[in-house]
């Protein structure tokens, strides 16, 4: 069998391992506040995020398409199949690192830093699409901010208007409205993080000589839906614990504030096909929920560690990319 024909298919298993890893992984984010709150139990709050993640993931290809051209330049890479190859080995394997310590690490970091890393290791710098990809990082770090600033100013109009409601009946209607807010949060996700799957298999089938736009492929879209929903069903207990949990204390009006804002902040760069981490998005909002409620309610330190590893994903994971890119080249 040709080796560039092998090398595209480890790399859709990969590209596929990545989105089923990614479901367990960033989207025990988007129930962690349901479930903490009580508003659903474990079990139905799975299986509302898996079905929305598939549903939301066959939705949208923009930033799909992003990913594929925003980076690197997929018709001019340079041994691009063992560059995405390298990269989803060690974006998988940073994103398995983080999940096994419970630290709310980024899925999105971890595969542009790894990309760029790789394609540096292939290539050198010039390698890189600056302007698309200086677009890309500016959307990931702006977007916490927003998010923060969003889940700030909600939780303060919740507060404002159910200020002389009875708190029993708040918290039960705010629980029955999280169901909804769970699932446009999940939603959400599989409209922006399923995608960067699909870019990733879009931009080796580009640079293996087997597609010439950058149009993605209906079976690219259903299989990435499909491994982000299996995914999700597994769950991801450890992240759940730390979101939902140990930044502050949740109520069902913060966790629904906290929904509802970064539903919205994610909604809005899937529109303008630019990914985002679903982590930092969420992450970010439950501390501006929490800044609105009382500003020593929140767990800085827990928020401190959190931040120091979104801080550190791109370097980690680019030198690892680069690392295997070596590797991988060696058996070429």
């Amino acid at each position: 069998m040709d080796t560039t024909l092998v090398l595209i298919i480890a790399i859709v298993c990969l590209a596929l391992a990545f989105d089923f890893i990614n479901g367990f992984h960033d989207t025990a984010n988007a129930i962690a506040t349901s479930v903490s709150t009580r508003a659903l139990s474990p079990r139905v709050a799975i299986i509302l995020a898996a079905t929305m993640n598939f549903v939301g993931a066959l939705t949208f290809t923009g930033v799909a398409k992003t990913v594929t051209k925003g980076i690197v330049d997929p018709f001019t890479l340079e041994n691009g199949s063992a560059v995405v190859l390298a990269a989803l080995m060690a974006a998988i394997a940073w994103n398995l690192i983080t999940w096994w310590y419970g630290i709310p690490s980024s899925s999105s970091h971890a595969l542009i830093g790894s990309i760029a890393g790789a394609a540096i290791a292939a290539a050198g710098f010039d390698a890189l699409n600056y302007s698309g990809f200086i677009k890309i990082i500016e959307s990931l770090v702006i977007s916490p901010f927003i998010a923060l600033a969003v889940g700030f100013i909600i939780m303060s109009l919740f507060a404002i208007i159910f200020k002389n409601f009875n708190l029993g009946k708040t918290n039960r209607g705010f629980r029955t409205f999280q169901i909804f807010t769970a699932a446009l949060q999940s939603y959400s996700h599989g409209t922006n993080d399923a995608q960067k799957a699909m870019g990733i298999i879009t931009l080796a089938l580009i640079a293996g000589g087997f597609q010439s736009t950058t149009d993605i492929p209906e079976w690219v879209r259903f299989s990435a839906a499909l491994a982000m929903g299996l995914g999700t069903s597994i769950g991801g207990w450890k992240i759940i614990k730390t979101v939902g949990g140990k930044i502050m204390k949740l109520q069902p009006v913060n966790g629904a504030a906290a929904d509802l804002s970064s539903a919205l902040i994610i909604f809005g760069f899937t529109a303008l096909h630019l990914p985002v981490s679903t982590t930092h998005v969420i992450s970010s909002a439950i501390m501006g929920v929490g800044a609105a409620k009382r500003v020593k309610g929140v767990k800085w330190g827990v928020a401190r560690r959190i931040v120091i590893t979104w801080i550190i994903t791109l370097p980690i994971s680019a030198l690892l990319a680069g690392i295997f890119y070596k590797i991988v080249a060696l058996f070429l």
